[in-house]
């Protein structure tokens, strides 16, 4: 099970000399900034050649040309929602130390995305989730690729924590996939105006952080 650690990270459009290209490039950008937003309020299933063309000011067969087909739309609205929380949470808490350090700074930033928040219906992930857990197929994969990257940067983590000793020992694992069940149901909680939610998730979050006995 693969982390973020590992993961390349795009430097957008650093390598796109070609004009045309770049032009290309910058659209494709515009369509899915839009995307990903329609994706987090209405789900997957509402994104749509045509209203993605009236958003973004393009032509539908515009839009079509660069993604060919609905399912071809969603993956890459899926991927630049993983660039775009990898930006905003993974990136900023490398920073700080490996072990309950990085951790505290992952949940800081994961906080700041859910909240002010970066994509306009919360949590992407947890947005479309729900929505195709029961539906085999690439979009739903993905998804998943991107939650068990995200368990696994939690639970590397809290490893690296137990070995340097800042932590009793736990079931890394266990606690990556509570952790990540908890932002979920705050994401929940925050959609529906439960301003305590981000306090919760520290005190739940804080209490397994014990210190080891000596």
């Amino acid at each position: 099970m693969g982390s973020f650690e590992g993961s390349a990270l795009p430097d957008g459009e650093a390598e796109i000399t070609d004009k045309r290209l770049l032009r290309g490039a910058r659209t494709r950008e515009s369509i899915l900034r839009h995307a990903v937003d329609l994706g987090s309020l209405e789900g997957l299933d509402n994104l749509s050649f045509g209203r993605l063309a009236a958003e973004a000011g393009l032509s539908k067969a515009g839009v079509q040309t660069l993604f060919k087909s609905k399912e071809a739309l969603q993956l890459a609205t899926v991927e630049y929602a993983r660039r775009m929380f990898i930006d905003a949470v993974i990136r900023p808490a490398r920073s700080a130390s490996p072990g309950v350090a990085r951790l505290r700074a992952l949940l800081e930033h994961w906080t700041t995305y859910a909240t002010a928040p970066l994509f306009a219906g919360g949590c992407f992930r947890a947005a479309n989730l729900a929505d195709f857990d029961s539906r085999p197929g690439p979009v739903r994969d993905e998804l998943f690729r991107q939650q068990q990257e995200w368990n696994a940067t939690i639970a590397g983590e809290l490893r690296h924590a137990m070995a340097v000793g800042e932590i009793a020992e736990l079931d890394a694992e266990l606690a990556a996939f509570q952790i990540d069940a908890l932002l979920c149901a705050a994401n929940t909680a925050l959609r529906m105006g439960d301003d305590d939610a981000v306090d919760k998730v520290h005190r739940i979050v804080e209490g397994m952080l014990r210190p080891p006995v000596r």
